[in-house]
């Protein structure tokens, strides 16, 4: 069986549906920015796999957390408040496109087209409208660190403070604590991320639901992770100077390692 297909002239379309049909199914020689398209047939470009390594790991986490998927099928945004981190994004991928701002909106953005990227993402996990219904993330072992160093950069905190409230029987005892979050809206891929920070790198923590705290928001779930956990899985993102990464966050990280690290331990008398 033989299929055709016959192209109109630009004037010939009756309205711009009908012309986002065509640009969103490849058939046209123009993006809908440029005027009136030259509709000539454009075969669809075939699927790519692309090659794996610390900096893409490094920026899908980023994605995961803080990036969208446009439903045209051809625009992935990356939004931020840290401009820094928005560069590290564009030099991950190589972009050369403008970090923008968007009216009424707080913060930054990275927009850009491409579409054999963009299935690319659906493939391994990513979707647009994600926030909610996000799972699993096929990413390989071996780069599940820088994974999971962009997942921190994007919806994690490093909290380091000491604490000097821990009173017993009128000793003040004085600890400096460290923990380790990561926040997400999906119970899904909270699962799945614990089970994999839990698997890959033997580091135990805790997940925390938390319910909504107004009626029109939603729950949110935490993985946590305590002191001694917390720098174990630190040192194991920053594996090595030369990373992608949110300095702002490393400097957090290493000035509390290396607070704890020297800590010793202080031998206490009983108390009668």
């Amino acid at each position: 069986m033989i299929l055709s297909m016959k192209f109109c002239r630009g004037d010939e379309i009756g309205n711009h549906a009908t012309l986002k049909m065509l640009w969103s199914q490849g058939l046209e020689g123009s993006s809908p920015s440029l005027g009136t398209p030259n509709l000539m047939p454009k075969q669809k470009l075939p699927h790519k796999n692309f090659i794996w390594k610390p900096e893409l790991a490094y920026a899908i986490g980023l994605l995961v957390t803080d990036g969208n998927l446009s439903k045209d099928g051809r625009h992935i945004n990356f939004r931020s408040s840290e401009i820094d981190l928005l560069n590290t994004f564009k030099k991950c991928l190589n972009l050369k496109n403008k970090i923008g701002h968007t009216d009424n909106q707080r913060g930054y953005r990275v927009q850009f087209g491409n579409v054999q990227f963009y299935n690319w993402l659906l493939k391994i996990g990513l979707t647009p409208a994600k926030t909610h219904t996000i799972g699993e993330i096929k990413i390989p072992d071996l780069y599940f660190r820088d994974f999971l160093r962009g997942h921190l950069d994007g919806d994690g905190s490093i909290t380091a403070y000491t604490d000097r409230y821990n009173i017993y029987r009128g000793r003040t005892y004085v600890n400096k604590r460290l923990f380790v979050r990561f926040t997400s809206a999906s119970e899904i891929h909270t699962n799945w991320l614990y089970k994999k920070i839990n698997t890959i790198l033997g580091i135990k923590g805790a997940v925390i639901y938390k319910p909504p705290a107004t009626p029109n928001r939603v729950p949110m779930r935490d993985i946590k992770f305590a002191k001694k956990e917390s720098i174990k899985l630190l040192q194991q993102i920053y594996y090595k100077n030369d990373l992608p990464c949110l300095k702002r966050k490393r400097v957090i990280a290493e000035k509390a390692m290396g607070k704890i690290i020297k800590e010793k331990r202080r031998k206490y008398t009983r108390i009668k």
